[in-house]
């Protein structure tokens, strides 16, 4: 099977990022050069330190480091600096270069992907902007990044999002003006050309494990295999991947564009702030993210029908069985009661604990359905329930008007608990002005 590219979208589409965002919105408020300084942005750096969150790219070329790298295991020089996170100042910072996009395209060709990434369509645009091509888009609207914000960006061009995203992930970041630009014609030279596979937008090592174990050791292998025996193995998923590996991608920014779905699921995970070996407090952390994950619940009218707990040993830690970590699930009759999805959480943790190290610990809910209507169980007091309906409406009412830390749960204030310094974070991190003169 071949696909005919002269059928398929054939479009100027822009992934931008930011370089090394973080790291580079920091090197800026601090009159620093994002490129030319050593700095890395990470987790507690005002206090005992935890983990790289984001490094500027001198500081990865000279030492070596990477996001998520320890704090000890980052190497001693003199000019590094480390800075804590300023999440709040980092989603201002994502406004305030979209608002640059804007300038540029519609809103229905701008599509924002993550905190420093976006996608733009500039198929409609060149014309206004007297641009021949999309390099001379993507070239004007990096300089008026960098003109008004001083943050770099990299830009990856294609016919389709996938494309655009594959060159920006393959080419721009390596190329010396940051931009790279693949067609349908570079499929076979550039896309079949990337390696490993999980530098492949959307293929992560347990895909790859289950494509060798098919005998398909590259993206080529991908496009000459057969889609059926693909999509056999994987699902309509197998398809979506044969079609990949050829370039081609149907989805627009704009026109066509599917409604946005629910989310599969809702969750949260945490790294403890050491190791943690005491059954007691790891229960009392899961009691507090149950607790916050059914708030979230709540507040967007649905129920979980399938909770998950994981645990992440500490590291070099592995278990009797050979793991560093477990997940466990289970369905369960529709709730958002925090009562109810605690005593779940903590009945798949007890049932797989056994005295590990742990570090990472986490609870997602899936299965979700829209409802604010109440299923009795027929072994349990109906008023007994609607009590509990009314307890957490109650306590959702008083920390929506004045905050988490309003009202919390006495252990909440024990050895161990992490719900309420985690309350005045920003996606896990801090939020303020923590560390900065």
């Amino acid at each position: 099977m071949k696909f005919d590219y002269d059928k398929e979208p054939n479009r100027d589409i822009l992934c931008i990022d930011c370089k090394s965002f973080y790291s580079s919105v920091e090197c800026v408020e601090r009159g620093l050069h994002p490129l030319k300084t050593m700095l890395i942005v990470m987790s507690g750096a005002d206090n005992a330190g935890g983990l790289v969150l984001a490094a500027s790219p001198l500081a990865k070329k000279v030492l070596g480091i990477t996001n998520v790298t320890r704090s000890n295991e980052v190497p001693y020089h003199k000019d590094l600096v480390i800075v804590p996170p300023r999440m709040n100042l980092y989603m201002k910072k994502n406004v305030e270069i979209n608002q640059v996009y804007k300038l540029f395209v519609a809103d229905e060709d701008h599509s924002v992907f993550s905190v420093d990434e976006s996608f733009l369509d500039v198929t409609d645009s060149l014309k206004l902007f007297n641009c021949k091509n999309a390099y001379e888009m993507a070239r004007k609207i990096q300089l008026k990044v960098k003109e008004q914000t001083g943050i770099y960006v990299t830009v990856g061009i294609g016919a389709n999002p996938l494309l655009a995203k594959l060159a920006l992930d393959n080419g721009a970041k390596h190329s010396k003006n940051f931009i790279a630009e693949w067609r349908y014609e570079d499929v076979q030279e550039k896309v079949w050309g990337i390696s490993p596979m999980t530098e492949f937008c959307g293929i992560g090592h347990r895909t790859v494990k289950r494509l060798n174990w098919l005998g398909i050791r590259s993206i080529r292998e991908i496009a000459e295999a057969d889609p059926y025996r693909l999509k056999r193995e994987f699902g309509v998923m197998g398809l979506q991947l044969f079609a990949h590996s050829w370039g081609v991608d149907r989805s627009f920014l704009g026109q066509g564009k599917p409604a946005a779905k629910m989310d599969k699921s809702l969750g949260n995970r945490q790294v403890l702030p050491r190791d943690y070996t005491r059954q007691d407090q790891l229960e009392l952390v899961l009691r507090e993210i149950a607790d916050q994950v059914a708030t979230r619940l709540r507040s967007s009218h649905l129920k979980t029908g399938c909770v998950a707990v994981s645990v992440g040993y500490s590291k070099g830690y592995i278990d009797k069985q050979g793991r560093s970590g477990w997940r466990k699930q289970m369905k369960i009759q529709l709730s958002n009661n925090t009562k109810t999805l605690s005593e779940y959480v903590l009945q798949l943790f007890r049932s797989e604990y056994n005295a590990q190290d742990v570090r990472h610990v986490g609870i997602s809910y899936s299965k979700l359905e829209k409802t604010d209507s109440l299923q009795l169980d027929l072994f349990a007091d109906p008023e007994e329930e609607f009590g509990e309906q009314r307890l957490d409406f109650l306590i959702d009412t008083i920390r929506k008007k004045y905050g988490f830390k309003s009202l919390i749960h006495a252990s909440s204030l024990l050895d161990g608990a992490t719900a309420v310094s985690r309350s005045g974070l920003v996606a896990g991190h801090a939020g303020g002005n923590v560390g900065v003169q």
